[in-house]
């Protein structure tokens, strides 16, 4: 059985790396950052495997591929503040707290919200704050560098991109499985936004996101 040092370098090298993440600040906050510490104990034989965790509620961990596309697009800076939607066990906070300046994680469960805070002291990470609130409630503008939502969203919602700063990065998964589009946005300096199409990925959806109306025959 391979140890967790292995493991993980296995998990960066043939995953991560070989869906186009080659940056190498990305892939080292991945090294640093140990992910089996993050799963839970009833998953730590697949910590490393290219698969969603689940969580409870519905919610998963990412798999680690799609972790590092997402870090990867939002070239997130030393001195960024971002926001992060759905805290889930807290691994993908810590990430981007390894690559920003400081990072607020809002989670709509209360005990993945103290699993995330509780995982994220034992890692020794600080510079993260972990709040319990429905991010569809959300509404900040001008705040934030970056924004990473976790979840999906069935309809797009203008809220996130509002919370940017010029020059801000959102990342949002729009669209119903089994195909959703990954977004990356951007708020210009005129204050308009730009959205380039990434890839296409399903993840479960934000809860109390709007969904399309269904139709009735």
């Amino acid at each position: 059985m391979l140890n967790a040092e292995t493991a993980r370098a296995q998990m960066i090298a043939q995953q991560v790396r070989t869906w186009d993440v080659l940056d190498e600040r990305v892939l080292a906050a991945l090294d640093a950052v140990h992910r089996d510490e993050f799963v839970p104990e009833a998953c730590r034989h697949i910590a490393f495997a290219d698969a969603p965790i689940p969580l409870g509620h519905g919610q998963v961990m990412l798999p680690p591929k799609l972790d590092g596309r997402i870090l990867q697009a939002l070239e997130i800076a030393p001195t960024d503040s971002v926001l992060e939607v759905g805290s889930g066990s807290g691994f993908f906070a810590a990430c981007l707290a390894t690559l920003a300046a400081r990072v607020r994680s809002l989670e709509i469960f209360p005990d993945l919200a103290a699993l995330a805070a509780r995982n994220l002291r034992s890692s020794g990470r600080t510079t993260i704050s972990v709040e319990t609130m429905d991010a569809m409630k959300l509404e900040e503008t001008d705040r934030y560098d970056v924004i990473a939502v976790t979840g999906s969203l069935p309809i797009y919602d203008a809220r996130f991109e509002r919370a940017l700063k010029p020059g801000g990065r959102l990342f949002i998964v729009t669209g119903t499985a089994p195909v959703m589009e990954a977004l990356l946005v951007r708020r210009q300096a005129g204050g308009g936004y730009g959205r380039r199409s990434l890839f296409e990925t399903d993840i479960p959806p934000l809860v109390n996101a709007p969904r399309p109306p269904r139709f009735v025959f």
